[in-house]
């Protein structure tokens, strides 16, 4: 049996702790939130460091990958820098790989004729893969990581500007607190509507949930969202607000779809190695275990 933990800059609200098979093995995986205490987490990488087989970094990035490049970010390197013996990851490999595939993978589960064919993003500069997968299958993207995460209303379209502008950004973002990056701790928990202009943008919503959920509209009748992280409780909340299709790129596993974060970490302890997996190992153990992501019909 393998152990695999989370630590997670998240709400303590959405912990979770499973036992369930991966190809061969008994996986236990655990979910450990610190409410936003950045103190609390580094002090818990540092104790499971060695008594863990591997360990994901939640609700903050090591590194944002946009394409072949890898931007740190300091705040969440630094809940790390005591991390010595555990394999410990982001999940940003298994991320690019899974996501740069999740529309091919699901489109013959979702309404054939997806019209208008477009989607918004409120964050692509860290779900590039899934912006890809999405260009690839021909939808007329928008993304609006200026909006939701700097509170500038500036839309940016098409990938080559996308690439540009992580490039000017991320130097100076990967400096900046977790606190003004990422909604953290109990702030997880609020809801204030906002950019409805940009929610209707087109039927297809995708990106990081907990900036989707920020800023949830009211009314998702019809749309189809594309997402990672998603609890039972916020699937209900998805059903109530009348969304039709909820696909997490991730397969759900008793009930909740886990981050990528938890999930390469399972893959690392499964493989046994005692080190972090190339692109190419991720691939042929997600295509080995028939590793996809899961689609749910709400309404």
């Amino acid at each position: 049996m393998k152990h695999v933990v989370s630590v997670s800059l998240g709400s303590s609200k959405r912990d979770k702790k499973v036992e369930f098979q991966l190809g061969r093995e008994i996986i236990v995986l655990e979910r450990i939130g610190c409410d936003g205490d950045e103190k609390r987490a580094q002090a818990m990488f540092t104790e499971l460091d060695g008594q863990v087989d591997a360990l994901g970094v939640g609700g903050v990035e090591l590194y944002v990958r946009v394409g072949d490049k890898n931007y740190p970010l300091r705040s969440g390197l630094n809940l790390v820098k005591n991390v010595k013996q555990t394999p410990c990851t982001d999940g940003r490999g298994l991320k690019q790989m899974m996501e740069g595939h999740v529309f091919q993978w699901v489109a013959n589960q979702l309404p054939a004729n997806i019209t208008p064919r477009k989607a918004m993003m409120p964050l692509a500069a860290d779900r590039y893969g899934l912006a890809e997968s999405l260009d690839r299958a021909g939808f007329d993207l928008v993304f609006c990581d200026l909006m939701f995460g700097l509170g500038l209303p500036i839309p940016v379209k098409g990938l080559p500007r996308l690439r540009f502008l992580a490039s000017i950004l991320m130097p100076v973002i990967g400096l900046m607190p977790i606190s003004m990056l990422y909604p953290t701790g109990h702030s997880q928990d609020e809801i204030v509507p906002k950019y409805q202009k940009w929610f209707n943008y087109g039927p297809v919503i995708a990106g990081d949930f907990l900036y989707i959920r920020r800023n949830l509209p009211a009314d998702l009748s019809g749309r189809i969202m594309i997402t990672n992280t998603t609890t039972e409780a916020d699937t209900e909340l998805l059903r109530q607000r009348g969304l039709a299709y909820l696909v997490t790129t991730t397969p759900r596993i008793d009930g909740r779809s886990f981050g990528t974060n938890m999930l390469e970490a399972a893959l690392v302890a499964y493989a046994g190695h005692g080190r972090l997996l190339t692109d190419a190992e991720l691939l042929a153990l997600v295509n080995e275990l028939e590793l996809r992501p899961s689609v749910l019909k709400l309404n």
